[in-house]
């Protein structure tokens, strides 16, 4: 009585008398949406792999994955607060590198070109590694010892009851901060060691004064500098390499990403660049221009560099340099900061089918158009002036808004000059239709061509759209449905089936945005009422 998973025997050739039991999977598959709440962010940092992604949820994350945020332009802190503080709280985060970041050394007993009994480096390169502070002492058992490895911040490590004399004794402590003690105790997630050399090296610890305290990147301690690599950073920088090792903005393809920015990546020729990714991997990118720009000068305003570099694609958001201050509430400082984390991080806390016109952005104290609250300026912008930028697929975060006297995005639009696609809508609800049909359709590839494959392909396309639209992210102005899948002989004939082709052919309606609401009025003297006069007792019709 053989159980198999349907598909396993072929039913038509049995010879053997038997039960056969066949487990048939479910026919048809349901697809969950992709998450529209990835924001992919790259910049600098203190701390942290180089060019690998970390997933950061929270600003306590991030500082224990790659630091403080620094007061300083392309860093990835700042951006991923300021999208905290909109209600952000799933990230991708990128950290990028000129080359020239080093990571912090020192040697116990000795320098590192003399003899000594130990060399430590931090983990990672970065100025951060200058604060890790290790201290040799006597251990809990006799005869033993204990390494304490502190970051200000994090949980001191602690590697305590390292046994060994003499020469014995420094292998075993590289030993223990490499590899760990055991299962409670793993390797070092701050520093690596490194066994000393020399003649002298092998210096034994009961002959030493302990407890001995070093600091990575104390020329004292006979150590080197951990440094950032931010001495000739840029947008290009922050774009990065689509190699084996990719780097920079690369390296966040097939994270998932909605929503992308380059931190304070406003260098118009490399905008394009980041339009093409974006439209390879279903993001929406951030874009900026430069702080302080004009709207429109002729060379350098935001609507001149836009025409210049030949952008227009519903993949980005360009936003205008008018650039914002925020309370730095870490450094204690006032800074002027770019506008995409402010974008990124309200719209990754809207469902997709909202557009982030009228939606309302925390943490804004001033921007360089209206000046800081306490300067007494007030300068807005005019109708004349929107209509240039939006007119020219450019966005910008003003105040007031058309709900009230708070900041926020004041089109909603993308850089496309398209109407049918230049709303933030647009973009997102295809990339989150595209992703999430991506991520879930594949499983009939390798299937047997019939009527019933084509029912099932059309069964779960539809299942996924009705969820949709009971969902409110598809509606129609006429309760009609908003969309229409077809899989059939009619788009699938034999001579394309029969070449291992298959085709879904789907249209989705999407809900437009108010964004020209129009209240008529008509008031005077003369002004006469139609009425309609109900007679006592009888309902109104």
């Amino acid at each position: 009585m053989p159980i198999v998973q349907q598909g396993a025997i072929n039913t038509t050739a049995l010879v053997v008398p038997d039960l056969y039991v066949q487990i048939v999977p479910p026919q048809n598959l349901m697809l969950n949406g992709v998450p529209t709440n990835v924001v992919g962010v790259v910049g600098t940092a203190t701390w942290g792999p180089v060019g690998q992604p970390a997933i950061v949820a929270t600003m306590a994350d991030y500082a224990r994955t790659f630091g403080a945020l620094q007061n300083r332009k392309y860093d990835m802190g700042t951006a991923v607060a300021i999208a905290v503080q909109q209600g952000a709280q799933n990230f991708r985060c990128v950290r990028a590198s000129d080359g020239t970041d080093t990571a912090a050394t020192a040697v116990m007993n000795g320098t590192l070109t003399t003899d000594n009994s130990a060399q430590f480096a931090a983990l990672y390169t970065g100025s951060l590694g200058n604060s890790v502070q290790i201290t040799l002492a006597k251990g809990s058992r006799a005869a033993s010892y204990k390494l304490t490895i502190a970051l200000p911040g994090l949980p001191p490590e602690v590697f305590d009851n390292i046994a060994g004399a003499g020469a014995a004794f420094w292998p075993a402590l590289v030993a223990a901060v490499n590899e760990g003690t055991g299962p409670t105790r793993g390797a070092s997630q701050l520093v690596t060691a490194a066994a000393g050399a020399g003649a002298n090296a092998a210096i034994d610890p009961s002959t030493l004064a302990l407890p001995i305290t070093i600091t990575l990147g104390n020329s004292l301690n006979g150590g080197t500098t951990g440094t950032d690599g931010t001495t000739t950073i840029s947008a290009a920088t922050l774009i990065g390499q689509d190699t084996i090792s990719r780097k920079g903005m690369y390296a966040l393809r097939s994270l998932g990403c909605e929503i992308g920015l380059l931190a304070d990546a406003d260098d118009s020729t490399q905008w394009t660049t980041q339009a093409a990714f974006g439209l390879q991997e279903g993001i929406y990118m951030m874009l900026v221009a430069p702080a302080g720009s004009a709207i429109q000068n002729g060379t350098t305003g935001t609507v001149d560099l836009k025409t210049t570099a030949g952008l227009d694609s519903y993949a980005v958001k360009l936003l205008h340099g008018d650039w914002l201050f925020w309370n730095d509430q870490i450094n204690g400082v006032v800074r002027l900061v770019s506008p995409q984390g402010f974008a990124a991080g309200r719209l990754a806390n809207l469902s997709p089918e909202q557009s982030g016109l009228n939606k309302q952005i925390y943490g804004i104290i001033g921007s360089q158009k209206s000046g800081q609250a306490v300067s007494g300026q007030g300068g807005t912008y005019s109708a004349a002036d929107l209509a240039v930028l939006l007119g020219n697929g450019i966005d910008v975060i003003s105040k007031p808004q058309p709900g009230g006297t708070y900041w926020g995005v004041r089109g909603g639009h993308n850089a496309s000059s398209n109407p049918a696609t230049n709303g933030d809508t647009y973009t997102r609800l295809t990339n989150y239709i595209a992703a999430t049909l991506a991520a879930g359709m594949g499983i009939y590839v390798g299937q047997v061509i019939n009527a019933d494959l084509f029912r099932r392909v059309r069964a779960t396309q539809l299942s996924f759209l009705q969820n949709m639209l009971g969902q409110g992210l598809l509606g129609s102005t006429d309760g009609s449905l908003p969309f229409s899948v077809i899989c059939d002989r009619s788009n699938n004939p034999p001579s394309r089936t029969g070449l291992g082709y298959v085709q879904s052919d789907a249209q989705v309606q999407y809900q437009a945005i108010n964004e020209k609401f129009i209240v008529n009025i008509e008031g005077g003297q003369t002004v006469q009422i139609s009425r309609q006069t109900v007679p006592t007792g009888q309902p109104a019709a």
